[in-house]
């Protein structure tokens, strides 16, 4: 298996929108994502900037009763002065307040209310948290045509949307997919033919192999960390001179090439 940081993520997706429709609310995946973009600000780890001694950061601050007032009362979403003010129809009053520019859309608050039916539970940071497999969804009479177990999951949600299946890709459009999606670079007309005439059936998995087994697998993969991190090889603006970033870039991409473990990855590159 190659390194795994940054894989093709449609799988991924498939898996996440597969298994996260009809699950619970879940703090990490669907909460803190609400609260750090419009609530944090003024009531997170930021003590010079917290506004009433409250945190909803922490669980042992939001589900604390303050008198007669408890902020996220788990279970009670009326008896929450946060779900109070947030549904407010009163510009002193309502959270996040006017003067921030902040405003939670109707979805937001229906999760932030579901959350708190469902026990207002807290989580700690996603990166913390070891994952947990999921268990595979059972597909009634199409167990001999899941091949990977991703095809389970996508599978299950395709019946739950009552949508069929697209039939199966071509030889030739299989190897230029795959080709993009591991290298960035198209096949050439000789690799297609070759694909294309192979009726073995590990073809595919051969195909698979030989394209992660190319230096341009690394490319690919690096490309998108690269961008993040705003790679060039010149300093930009006013002062364009050159610098030596291309010693970083062939170090990403040769890590991907040498399947280089994660841990060992953040390690040396933090170093």
């Amino acid at each position: 298996m190659k390194f795994p940081m940054m894989r093709p993520a449609l799988a991924l997706s498939a898996v996440c929108v597969a298994t996260c429709a009809a699950a619970p609310v879940d703090y990490n995946r669907d909460i803190r994502p609400i609260l750090s973009e419009n609530c944090f600000s003024c009531h997170g780890p930021d003590e010079k900037g917290r506004k009433a001694k409250l945190r909803l950061d922490l669980a042992e601050s939001a589900h604390a009763a303050r008198g007669d007032i408890t902020p996220i009362k788990p279970g009670d979403p009326a008896g929450s002065e946060a779900w109070q003010r947030i549904t407010s129809p009163h510009d002193d009053e309502v959270m996040p307040p006017p003067e921030s520019h902040l405003k939670l859309t109707d979805a937001q608050k229906e999760t932030l209310r579901t959350w708190i039916e469902q026990g207002a539970g807290y989580a700690r940071h996603w990166s913390l948290v070891a994952p947990v497999k999921a268990p595979l969804p059972e597909i009634e009479n199409r167990k001999s045509e899941i091949v990977n177990p991703v095809d389970a999951f996508v599978r299950a949600r395709l019946a739950q949307e009552n949508v069929a299946q697209s039939p199966e890709a071509d030889p030739a459009t299989l190897i230029r997919r795959l080709s993009l999606d591991l290298t960035g670079l198209p096949p050439s007309a000789a690799e297609v033919a070759a694909f294309v005439a192979d009726r073995s059936p590990d073809a595919y998995a051969r195909l698979v192999a030989r394209l992660l087994a190319s230096p341009h697998f690394g490319e690919r993969m690096a490309l998108d960390g690269l961008d993040a991190a705003r790679y060039a090889d010149t300093n930009g603006f006013s002062i364009d001179g050159g610098r030596h970033m291309w010693l970083w870039r062939d170090w990403v991409i040769q890590a991907f090439n040498d399947n280089k473990p994660y841990d060992a990855f953040l390690v040396e590159q933090l170093a």
